[in-house]
């Protein structure tokens, strides 16, 4: 990103060539790919909106059907969309940046359980009927997301059998992500577990360069903030990131 470090800010430099991409994104891509047909891949309605995937995977003439429910909105940094048990009202289809999905703890604490972006949406309860969140949306990647109301999101997987489909097989992509999240922390380092967290946010952007704090990092891990540091060190040490002069430690 081009905007410049400050205090609050740590950035981080990505490099792909030195490290192997993160498993669950090939899952994903698979089942997608099997169960959506191969002549909606790639449709784009208009040149700019929406960039989504599982949006530009309908066909087109059902994509056109939609587009009068689907509203284009800014996500900010640290912005929450839906907080946990309040009410499911919209589904969310990030065209950029990446959304977490966290759970809430009593004392407030909170851990990430998956992460979306611009190949999903949010809110894959509302696939099964739910009318409320168990889960707290935050941004944080920035971007845009394609908003769509929870009735129209209903009513779409009732009339149309595309969209129906469709989010049935995201429904298992999602949770293919959540097992291997499941499986990565229990057998996984600290330092293979940040690599991989690292790797699933550029996935999902534009750019090697991530706008991150430790504070951020620990959260959506649940580890302590020095240990962050000791791991993403490790991690910088053997050419896997690399911080730009300037910037704050990681």
């Amino acid at each position: 990103m081009s905007a410049p470090p400050d205090a609050s800010r740590s950035i981080v430099k990505v490099k792909r060539s030195n490290i192997f991409r993160a498993s669950w994104l090939g899952i994903t891509r698979a089942l997608l790919r099997s169960m959506v047909p191969a002549h909606s891949v790639g449709v784009r309605v208009q040149p700019d909106w929406p960039r989504n995937r599982l949006l530009l995977a309908l066909p087109p003439a059902d994509l056109r059907q939609l587009l009068p429910e689907l509203q284009h909105i800014r996500c900010d940094r640290s912005q929450v969309l839906m907080d946990a048990d309040g009410p499911l009202d919209y589904v969310f289809f990030p065209d950029s940046g990446v959304v977490s999905v966290v759970a809430v703890y009593a004392d407030g604490s909170i851990i990430e359980a998956a992460t979306v972006g611009r190949e999903g949406c949010t809110s894959v309860q509302a696939i099964f009927g739910a009318t409320s969140s168990s889960v707290r949306l935050l941004v944080q990647i920035p971007g845009g997301a394609t908003r769509m109301s929870r009735v129209a999101f209903t009513r779409a997987m009732e009339a149309m059998p595309s969209f129906h489909s469709l989010m049935y097989a995201y429904a298992q992509a999602f949770l293919e992500q959540v097992l291997v999240s499941v499986a990565c922390n229990g057998a996984h380092s600290l330092k293979q577990r940040l690599a991989r967290w690292l790797l699933m946010m550029r996935d999902r952007g534009d750019d090697d360069t991530l706008q991150i704090t430790q504070n951020l990092l620990g959260e959506m891990l649940g580890v302590q903030r020095p240990t962050i540091t000791n791991a993403a060190r490790e991690l910088e040490r053997a050419g896997f990131i690399a911080r730009p002069t300037g910037s704050h430690d990681t």
